[in-house]
């Protein structure tokens, strides 16, 4: 099964597509799964689609050994002409982030490196903060931080930040227990947080120009060598 680790060197791919209806969020799983099961590309390592909760959508982590291989990978022919088209037609927005990991923690009771599996029954919650580029740096480093007061929250499993190649995001994918311990989390009034968790709070959003973010569960995954 995939895992997000800071030591395997793999380069991120986040397909995410978001989707007004029920039908074409069930559309662009099922062309996603019929990628995944088939894919057979140099330097792919493992692809995982996750379905929409919060809201209707997916999301496919792809993992690669290299952007090079990754590029080589769009600039085919039935990527161009056959599932970019697809993909278009389902979804209302589509982002393509190219990220690698640059930190990761875990509950102690959650197994390291972070699993992202169909077999595990995380509540995933996945964050896009955009920023400037001069100052993606200074946003992941304020992210890419430990935080103890989380190994305490209720619910808490992971969370793992990604930087985006390109030099405007970062990526935060977090797991945990169920939807009403993350809300419970989530609208936890900010005078009940740690000072540093607040300071923190301050300086992310100060730093970031957008932020979208979505609700998951994992729905399929498959790894190069594994059979359908």
């Amino acid at each position: 099964m995939p895992f997000l680790s800071t030591d395997d060197g793999y380069l991120r791919v986040f397909n995410i597509f978001d989707a007004d209806s029920q039908e074409k969020q069930d559309g662009l799983l099922a062309a996603m799964k019929d990628i995944i099961d088939n894919a057979d590309y140099p330097g792919w390592v493992s692809s995982t689609a996750h379905r929409g909760m919060d809201r209707f959508g997916v999301a496919n982590i792809v993992q690669w050994e290299s952007r090079e291989q990754l590029e080589a990978r769009y600039a085919g022919e039935a990527f161009q002409h056959r599932t970019v088209p697809e993909f278009n037609a389902l979804a209302t927005r589509v982002q393509l982030l190219q990220a690698e990991v640059v930190f990761s923690q875990a509950h102690p009771k959650t197994p390291s490196p972070v699993e992202v599996s169909p077999e595990r029954d995380d509540y995933t919650v996945l964050i896009v903060l955009e920023s400037e580029p001069e100052n993606q740096k200074d946003l992941v480093d304020t992210m890419a931080q430990p935080d103890e007061w989380l190994l305490d929250v209720p619910g808490y499993r992971s969370h793992t930040i990604m930087r985006g190649i390109n030099g405007s995001f970062l990526v935060n994918y977090a797991q945990w227990d169920s939807k009403e311990l993350y809300d419970a989390f989530h609208t936890l009034p900010e005078e009940e947080r740690p000072d540093y968790v607040r300071r923190t709070r301050t300086r992310a959003r100060s730093l970031a120009t957008s932020r979208w973010a979505n609700t998951f569960r994992v729905a399929h995954s498959r790894s190069a060598g594994e059979g359908q």
